[in-house]
């Protein structure tokens, strides 16, 4: 195990600005100095480094998390809005219960709070960097934080129509207030809140499917919509695969161009009847994904949660996924976040960042590890990326260790995406200079980096993975405690609360790295 330290990095928020371009041509910027570029590498394992230099034969390696060495110094991946993983873990800790952690996953702790990154005028990405170190403690470790946002999103009356099929599971393992009770209440609250031009279908779902409403259009027909969603009941086993099939039927029967069109599946996921592996129910149903464009968006409920089958479900389905625990999480995804939920800005999206080896030396993207793309992969736009809508933001964290004395170039950081309509491919590239690395990240001028920080730490100590330097998880409660008196974030006074709930089921211990001297990390 790593008994090391790791510093944070980059202080002071750093727009990256640089030029953006169409198709696979570079920007100026990027041709200058570590422009990303194809290069053959395979993806590094949960726990390890993604890249960096090789030591010199014989140099003594400072302590730090484990070196994978490569010959590139590119980290690849597709972009992720996924917050299913931390609502989860919220709802599984409130439970009196330490989640599983195959389920946890750090980016998407992260990307469940507000970052307050620029945002662009029109469509497309703003880039943003930034970090600090963490002082004596830290060593030369750092954490640099890559964000990207999109436009905020339009006002409900200004988005285009929306044609959603909701797929409901209706199994016997529904049959509670916090799950099917739950759906119930957040598609009536829906049913008020969508526009006269907007259409939904209702299917429903145990040991087979039925098709409770097709397509209907809500002028005119609330109260018909309602009726359909009342009348749900549980019954039976859970086959997803048939619900699925039936929802992407109905969708294609009711598609509506120039709307957005959505596949919406509400479930516990506990599949146990039909076909319970999400690659083949997909491919069942590959031909209205491909030739009609219609996404999966998945709403994962109940205390058990088959979080694997959904999260490969919308990760093939070109879709994201949230979990909702009670009504006020319900209202936020199905009333506060629609628009971000139902448009797209941008299809296939995917991240580059090209670390300098001058100035790096080591670096680790903290989680994506479902997420991965590999080098060469990032212009292929037949490669599957990530669907982001507007108003939603992506964080990446990077554990990084900078070269003794380094000055200069550190990162070259690229979005790249594919326009909803046109499938045309566009860039936005900037990059950070070693002129930025001032200030250490606790106390420092940017709290909701340090918010980040503490979601990142959070996440890794749950799924059982060490980043050196990590606060206990005492420690971790009370500082985003702080930060939410200074944020004045409800969501962050959440965190603290869970934080404190696994150290109390763990008993006090802190279970990190920091605790237990030096040595090195699996």
């Amino acid at each position: 195990m790593c008994r090391g330290a790791l510093g944070l990095l980059l202080a002071g928020g750093v727009l990256l600005t640089g030029c953006s371009g169409e198709g696979s041509g570079r920007s100026s910027a990027a041709d200058r100095r570590g422009a990303p570029a194809p290069a053959a590498t395979g993806n590094g394992a949960r726990g390890g480094v993604e890249s960096g230099a090789q030591e010199p034969d014989g140099a003594k390696r400072a302590a730090g998390p484990k070196e994978s060495v490569r010959p590139d110094y590119l980290s690849t991946f597709a972009l992720d809005v996924d917050t299913a993983s931390y609502g989860y873990a919220r709802r599984t800790l409130a439970d009196g219960r330490l989640p599983d952690p195959g389920t946890v996953r750090p980016e998407e702790f992260v990307n469940s709070f507000r970052q307050g990154y620029p945002r662009p005028k029109g469509n497309g990405f703003t880039v943003f960097v930034d970090g600090a170190r963490a002082g004596a403690e830290g060593g030369d470790w750092s954490l640099v934080r890559v964000g990207l946002a999109t436009r905020a999103a339009p006002p409900a009356a200004e988005r285009p129509p929306a044609a959603l099929t909701f797929v409901v599971d209706i199994s016997g393992s529904m049959d509670s207030a916090d799950r099917l009770g739950l759906v119930r209440s957040s598609l009536s609250t829906l049913t008020d809140e969508l526009r006269d031009d907007d259409s939904v279908s209702l299917v429903t779902f145990s040991d087979e499917a039925r098709t409770v409403l097709p397509m209907t259009r809500l002028r005119g027909h609330r109260g018909r919509i309602h009726d359909a969603v009342d009348s749900m009941e549980a019954t039976d086993s859970t086959n997803v695969e048939a619900g699925v099939r039936r929802g992407y039927e109905e969708a294609v029967d009711g598609h509506r161009e120039g709307a957005n069109n959505r596949v919406v599946l509400l479930s516990d996921a506990l599949a146990n009847t039909g076909e319970t592996d999400a690659d083949a129910i997909l491919e069942r149903i590959g031909s209205a994904r491909r030739e009609y464009g219609i996404t999966l968006f998945g709403v994962g409920v109940g205390s058990d949660y088959g979080d694997a089958l959904m999260e490969r479900l919308t990760d093939r389905g070109d879709g994201h996924t949230t979990y909702i625990a009670d009504e006020e999480q319900a209202r936020k995804v199905f009333v506060d976040q629609l628009p971000a939920h139902l448009e797209l800005t941008a299809r296939d999206a995917k991240a580059q960042v090209a670390f300098d080896p001058k100035t790096v030396q080591r670096f680790r993207l903290i989680g994506y590890e479902d997420r991965k793309v590999a080098d060469e992969d990032f212009r292929d736009d037949r490669v599957d990326g990530g669907e982001v809508g507007p108003g939603h933001t992506v964080t990446a964290l990077y554990a990084v260790r900078l070269r003794d004395g380094a000055s200069g170039h550190v990162a070259t950081a690229t979005v790249r995406w594919l326009d909803p309509r046109s499938r045309a491919a566009h860039e936005e590239t900037g990059e950070v200079e070693t002129g930025a690395i001032e200030g250490r990240l606790w106390g420092g001028r940017s709290t909701r980096l340090q918010v980040t920080a503490v979601a990142a730490y959070f996440a890794e100590i749950l799924r059982g993975g060490e980043l050196p330097g990590a606060p206990g998880l005492g420690e971790l409660a009370a500082r985003a405690r702080t930060l939410a008196s200074e944020t004045e974030d409800a969501a962050v006074s959440k965190l603290a609360s869970a934080i404190s709930g696994a150290d109390a089921l763990r008993g006090g211990r802190g279970d990190t790295a920091a605790d237990t001297g030096e040595g090195e990390m699996d």
